[in-house]
């Protein structure tokens, strides 16, 4: 991806789908911050619809849909209306200072095992969902994944943005709008993404991460494959080399010794690991 003028362009030189959204304040802005985020919305090209409404009093300088169709609504030097009320490392206003993507996504699920469906009654297969207990045991919540391609085309954007505008830190909604806002969720890979964005080091299986929470270690990259009961879950601070990535998860080498266990290679959830 190439920008030009503030607008996003393919490598050929082609435009990106461009629909300007009234919903964005005069003058400039020189962006620091990348905003990711969850339209919420029953599809991309219905949130571009919405975004791009007066009355929605909202918008996103891009929406990227499940299929990875991109469409970009306020040139990324112009202050999109995207984090509302925020406030990140002292700075009060992030859409003064941020650029916001929207990831076509539909967020928190309704019901259960066999059952899940979004907020507005479409049905949701289990393959789709990534549940996260709350560790006890008594409830479990059900967020719909990213599409991999998805994910692919919002890493080569933003990519691309960072690079143009030496962005400083890719960061959530969440993070910035905490207790008000739940996007882009668990099921969004942010620490993997935020090391392949800044690009700090390229190579993951070279550094050493570590558990943030317990964690499963499991025989397969997804939670319908059998967890390693005799290690699981890792222990907070549990320290790992990845050594593959597939969608969300990621295979890794356990470099400490659990339950007396060594040389254990697994399959772990990527949103609960970091680099130490």
């Amino acid at each position: 991806m190439k920008i030009k003028a503030h607008r996003l362009y393919r490598d050929d030189g082609s435009k990106i789908s461009y629909v300007r959204s009234p919903n964005q304040s005069s003058g400039t802005i020189k962006p620091r911050f990348l905003v990711m985020h969850y339209t919420a919305g029953a599809s991309a090209s219905s949130s571009v619809s919405w975004l791009t409404n007066r009355d929605a009093k909202a918008s996103a300088h891009l929406v990227i849909g499940r299929d990875g169709s991109i469409t970009q609504l306020v040139d990324f030097n112009r202050k999109a209306w995207h984090a509302g009320r925020s406030a990140w490392r002292g700075i009060q206003g992030l859409n003064s200072h941020s650029i916001g993507i929207e990831l076509d996504n539909p967020g928190i699920l309704k019901g259960a095992h066999g059952s899940w469906r979004t907020s507005w009654g479409r049905p949701v297969p289990d393959t789709e969902v990534f549940i996260l207990s709350d560790g006890f045991g008594n409830s479990s919540v059900g967020w719909h994944t990213y599409t991999e391609i998805q994910l692919e085309v919002a890493r080569e954007v933003s990519l691309a943005l960072v690079r143009h505008y030496d962005i400083e830190e890719v960061v959530g909604h969440e993070d910035i709008a905490p207790g008000r806002k739940k996007d882009p969720g668990p099921a969004f890979p942010m620490t993997a993404f935020q090391s392949l964005i800044i690009g700090r080091d390229s190579d993951e299986a070279e550094e050493v991460f570590e558990t943030t929470t317990d964690l499963n270690i499991r025989k397969g990259p997804g939670t319908e494959f059998e967890k390693f009961d005799e290690v699981s879950p890792l222990p907070k601070g549990t320290r790992l080399s990845i050594l593959e990535s597939q969608g969300l998860w990621r295979k890794v080498d356990v470099l400490d010794i659990v339950n007396n266990e060594m040389d254990i290679v697994g399959w772990v959830h990527g949103r609960y690991i970091d680099r130490k």
